[in-house]
């Protein structure tokens, strides 16, 4: 049994520390399950040579996008380069158990005035949609309003939500850092006029737990697909 994990990559070492320190607690929280380490760019090894360098075997490898939510590495570029040697697993986010990980991440700042839910950001409109959904999934946990704003791409923009929250009285705004590990886009998240800005997920056992989750689904998927097949009947 095979868990390719594919995370976006990342120039800063402490968010490559960070992935490699999560895959680590993967192995731990699932002993005899093979969890190796691949980026879809930026990051060694690269996808296709973490792929090549797997040993052949039976089972079905299983490569699960370290993304929050559904834009262009977790929809096209990873199955695309994945091809007929593994199988995709779903995008991690929006989940409720990711929800818990923010709330615990702010703290007791979660009863700051505001709180945001500050996203990486994507052009694609199911992207865009599965932070909202995130945003929703938080606020449910911390029973109050939670606005989501991107740190790039399209849909409403963190800095412009800040300024709106400020503008409408809000005097101390916390942002819930929807990301795993620190990088490019925390640092945006860091400069959007925030007074607090939590840190990104990291290692937490809720986030480990919904990375098992998406491989048992796409892994599922597959058994039920070879079974479903002439020659897993016969």
């Amino acid at each position: 049994m095979t868990l390719l994990a594919v995370g976006h990559g990342t120039r800063d070492p402490a968010g490559v520390a960070v992935i490699r320190a999560l895959l680590d607690r993967l192995r731990a929280l699932r002993p005899g399950l093979t969890v190796a380490e691949s980026y879809a760019e930026i990051t060694e090894p690269s996808l296709e040579d973490a792929l090549a360098a797997l040993p052949a075997g039976p089972d079905p490898v299983v490569a699960v996008p370290l993304m929050l939510g559904r834009g262009y590495h977790a929809l096209r570029d990873i199955p695309g380069r994945a091809g007929p040697h593994a199988t995709v697993a779903r995008p991690l986010g929006p989940h409720p158990l990711l929800a818990g990980a923010l709330a615990d991440r702010l703290g007791r700042d979660r009863h700051a005035d505001a709180v945001v839910l500050g996203a990486a950001g994507t052009s694609d409109p199911q992207g865009i949609a599965d932070a909202a959904s995130a945003a929703h999934l938080l606020g449910r946990r911390l029973r109050r309003p939670v606005a989501y704003g991107l740190a790039a791409g399209g849909g409403p923009a963190l800095t412009e939500v800040v300024q709106d929250l400020r503008a409408q009285g809000a005097r101390r705004i916390a942002v819930a850092s929807y990301l795993l590990a620190p990088g490019h886009f925390h640092d945006r998240l860091l400069a959007a006029g925030a007074d607090v800005v939590a840190p990104p997920l990291g290692v937490h056992d809720a986030l480990a737990r919904v990375v098992l989750r998406r491989y048992d689904e796409a892994r599922a998927s597959v058994t039920r697909r070879y079974a479903g097949s002439p020659a897993g009947a016969s």
